[in-house]
């Protein structure tokens, strides 16, 4: 466990990305009872009675995937799906997420060249509304947050939430709040805020 130790949008006024991830389902994923939000997030019917899958990539038969994951000495593939990336300027990127027992990868879909690696002992807390919608924001005090759609997003917090609690002496902190702060790059903090609208959810940001 000593890997773990190591260290540590113009997407504005609309609903919610569609949930076109290949093949995704459209809510989020949980298994029963068991999920890190406590009754205080609402939540999709559909959501609460989806069996959790983990790899819906199946990375292990994709040679170029299991090349990026091999080279940092990673296999253990906790969570694998395809997410909507949110950029400092406020586009919109499709990424393959992966989380392993020591690191979140977003890799490129198209070139499957990795773009980023967390290590997840960098990984602070993570932020979501109390909506049922698919954004949800990882914060890393040493490097700039990230802020993301997922269609399994309580899946892929969940997750998160069970390997830092199992890999480290800490529980990752999931903050639940309609409105709340991350850091869009190095320079620029934005100011994210949801609220329910007639046919969704509103989602707004403020440069800070």
């Amino acid at each position: 466990m000593d890997r773990f130790k190591e260290q540590r949008p113009k997407y504005d006024g609309h609903d919610s990305p569609p949930p076109d991830f290949d093949g995704g389902d459209s809510g989020d994923v949980s298994g029963g009872d068991r999920t890190p939000f406590a009754g205080a997030k609402i939540r999709r019917k559909a959501s609460r009675y989806r069996e959790h899958r983990g790899d819906y990539l199946h990375v292990s038969t994709k040679p170029g995937l299991m090349r990026i994951l091999e080279k940092q000495g990673d296999t253990s593939i906790l969570f694998a799906d395809k997410v909507l990336k949110f950029t400092g300027t406020g586009k919109m990127k499709r990424r393959i997420f992966i989380l392993t027992d020591f690191a979140i990868y977003l890799i490129d879909p198209e070139t499957e060249a990795m773009t980023r690696r967390i290590a997840l002992a960098a990984v602070e807390k993570m932020c979501l509304s109390k909506l049922s919608d698919n954004f949800f924001a990882i914060i890393i005090p040493t490097e700039y947050d990230l802020f993301m759609a997922s269609t399994r997003k309580t899946e892929l917090v969940q997750v998160m939430v069970d390997v830092t609690k199992s890999a480290s002496d800490y529980e990752l902190e999931v903050v639940l709040s309609n409105r709340f702060e991350y850091n869009a790059s190095a320079s620029l903090v934005k100011e994210v805020s949801f609220e329910e609208s007639e046919g969704g959810i509103k989602t707004r940001f403020l440069w800070k």
